[in-house]
């Protein structure tokens, strides 16, 4: 085809950057919009898409998320069931690997499993001998990424970013004793999957910039390699789609960032219902920092501030106020030797962080000895470990701690102030398991009928390997790969369970609660109660994973009965056209955006616990839907594996509404099976609050 339409196979040949061959049949190819044109219009052509650039989107949260590898009993039955992960192939598709990383320590490996068939691609900074018996596979692509990404970064699979460092170790890291970030957050910094073997599919590069050319061609060796698991910490809507339900549709579990662009509505990315799609939530770890003030008052913030073994200690210095600490504010203030104090103006339409980063620039590039930034409630504290703050002391406050500073000042003819470093407190003093304000929320935009995310795994403040290092990343790009080496887990323990299987497995035993019984929060403007569009199904939970019950099982190819990634229309695919409504599906959630009528619902249920089991229904309808189960008790035994129940959703009332959340619980003694309900009632064709 190509020949045909440049002239020549000489030029057919270099215009081809990719061929996509093991989950479907494509190609990449550089060609002008009016070739591109001409190839739509080829009969054998399903179609043609211009190429996007994507970006990318562990010491306590394993052990906050029960799996402790020192602890004997039922809460480290995952781990030992699994055998840590043996011998399951997780791919990273992301910015390489350092290899050297004692993460990645291949030491007490047995052989790679025969029935890899990956490779080891060399560059000039990567030998044949740093793929070993950890990481078995490292391949890199560089097809549609601009040349200023590729300058920035070296032609092999080694990572000069940090972030597939980060999440390769997440997920599969080896075990490595008193790792921290600079004597913080101090302990065993391991993956959830420890003793999985890693492939590395570099597509990412310079700063985090992938190709959606790169990442199909990851996708599409991975699915010859003959990874279990796939973990994409990248951002993106649509075009990858349809290569990661190839892969799915292989037996491939495929587990992606939800976005990084919360607390704002709607902003939730990689949406497909065949992949895990993971929010970001906390762990119960906090980083106390004492300020002292010149009249002895103490107060305490947030920070990762720490100083050098050689240092003399903290000191009082000058205290001054910059008020908003906007280029206009500051304008030129002398802050040599001193803190700066900023308190934002109450009409500053800025995000704290651009402000922050600002503020401590300046206060480092003056010759400045802190910044205090009084800010609301938000995720900012991986920012005080910037090159911004590297050398100063960098605080966060809230905004009531910041009027007693303000009060304190406003009282003291020379204000002073001391900055101690933080120091770490863990356990359960500390608020547990709140969605991260930057985790992107629902509901989809491209798909309503489906509730996004899927779950919520740690992805603030996650101490990983970096280098030679050990460094704190926030994220939904560090979710993902919690989630993707649970996922291990899961495969080794149950090996005969589908990508389908797992993901219900995840999904219908997370926790909507913490230890305490008290609901999970979402940051945000303001801080509230959670709901499916923050974290889906809840906080995972692995040990409830591996022992689910029930699950919501789909033959993947049910898929191409709601999706066209196969589409008649030449110029424009995207796995996101509907073809049956997709609450229809049956998966582990249930979404009815346009509520008009009377709705009908129908799940299957298969049972992967103890033959003879009977379940009870638990109903929680949503406000103003009126939800009906039927059957309302399940009996299952050796014969009888699988059950189908009904659904019935209708609107209380004739209303113009916006969602209101339920659940369905199925309950055999303590085990439950639960799934959210999300319905909004509608009148018309629009959606927008109208006066």
């Amino acid at each position: 085809m190509l020949t045909t339409l440049l002239g020549s196979k000489e030029e057919s040949i270099a215009s081809v950057a990719y061929n996509y061959k093991h989950g479907f049949s494509g190609f990449a190819a550089m060609l002008t919009p009016e070739q591109a044109k001409q190839l739509a219009e080829v009969p054998e052509v399903i179609s043609v898409e211009k190429n996007k650039i994507h970006t990318t989107a562990t010491t306590r949260s394993w052990d906050f998320l029960g799996l402790n590898y020192q602890m004997t009993g039922t809460s480290s039955g995952l781990l030992k069931g699994s055998n840590y992960g043996e011998d399951v192939i997780i791919g990273v598709v992301d910015t390489g690997i350092w290899p050297e990383s004692r993460s990645f320590s291949d030491e007490g490996y047995g052989p790679i499993p025969s029935r890899w068939k990956g490779k080891c691609q060399l560059g000039p900074d990567w030998g044949s001998n740093n793929c070993t018996r950890k990481i078995i596979g490292a391949r890199f692509y560089t097809a549609g990424v601009l040349d200023k990404h590729l300058k920035a970064d070296t032609l092999s699979p080694r990572d000069r970013n940090g972030h597939g460092t980060h999440c390769a170790s997440t997920a599969a890291g080896s075990i490595v004793e008193a790792a921290s970030f600079n004597g913080l957050a101090e302990g065993v910094a391991r993956g959830g999957a420890p003793r999985a073997r890693i492939a590395v599919y570099k597509s990412g590069w310079g700063s985090g910039s992938f190709s959606t050319a790169s990442v199909l061609a990851a996708i599409d060796d991975a699915i010859h390699d003959g990874v279990d698991v796939l973990s994409l910490s990248i951002g993106g809507r649509g075009q990858v789609a349809f290569g990661a339900l190839h892969a799915v549709q292989k037996g491939i579990t495929v587990v992606y960032a939800a976005g990084n662009d919360g607390p704002r509505p709607q902003t939730v990315g990689n949406i497909s219902p065949w992949v895990i799609t993971v929010a970001a939530s906390k762990v119960d770890r906090s980083f106390p920092t004492v300020i002292t003030l010149g009249n002895k008052q103490q107060i305490v913030g947030q920070s990762l501030y720490y100083q050098a073994k050689n240092s003399s200690g903290s000191s009082f210095a000058g205290l001054l106020v910059g008020q908003g600490c906007t280029a206009d504010t500051l304008n030129g203030t002398d802050v040599r030797g001193i803190i700066l104090f900023c308190l934002p103006l109450p009409d500053d339409a800025r995000t704290p962080v651009s402000t922050f980063e600002y503020a401590s620039q300046y206060v480092r590039n003056g010759g400045g000895s802190g910044l205090i930034f009084a800010q609301y409630t938000t995720d900012l504290l991986t920012v005080t470990a910037s090159v911004a703050c590297q050398g100063i002391a960098c605080v966060l406050v809230d905004l009531d701690t910041g009027e007693k500073i303000i009060k304190y000042v406003g009282a003291a003819s020379s204000p002073v102030a001391k900055i101690e470093p933080a120091h770490t407190v863990t356990g359960k003093e500390i608020p547990e398991a709140k969605v991260a304000s930057f985790s992107s929320r629902g509901p989809s935009r491209d798909y309503a009928d489906i509730i996004k995310p899927d779950i919520a795994a740690p992805g603030a403040n996650i101490l990983a390997a970096v280098g030679d290092s050990y460094v704190m990343y926030s994220g939904t790009s560090m979710a993902a790969p919690h989630v993707a080496g649970i996922v291990a887990l899961l495969k080794a323990e149950h090996p005969d369970w589908s990508p389908a299987a797992i993901k219900s497995a995840i999904m219908t035993t997370a926790r909507v609660t913490d230890k305490r019984g008290m609901p999970i929060l979402a940051e945000g403007l303001p801080r509230k109660t959670a709901d499916p569009f923050d974290y889906g199904s809840g906080n995972i939970n692995p040990t409830g994973a591996a022992d689910p019950g029930l699950v919501y099982d789909i033959d993947p190819r049910d898929y191409n009965k709601f999706f066209g990634c196969t589409i008649v229309r030449r110029t424009n695919v995207s796995c996101d056209a509907t073809m049956l409504p997709a609450y229809h599906l049956n998966l582990p959630s249930i979404a009815v955006s346009e509520l008009r009528r009377p709705v009908t619902v129908w799940r299957t249920v298969t049972n992967v616990g103890e033959a003879d089991s009977v379940y009870h229904a638990e109903v929680q309808s949503p406000a103003g839907v009126m939800m009906e189960v039927e059957p309302t008790v399940l009996v299952f035994n050796t014969t009888d594996r699988v059950h189908s129940f009904k659904v019935k959703l209708a609107p209380m009332w004739r209303l113009q509404g916006d969602y209101t959340f339920g659940s369905i619980t199925w309950r055999k003694d303590q085990k439950t099976v639960r799934i959210p309900v999300a319905a909004r009632m509608t009148i018309q064709d629009f959606y927008a609050d109208v006066a």
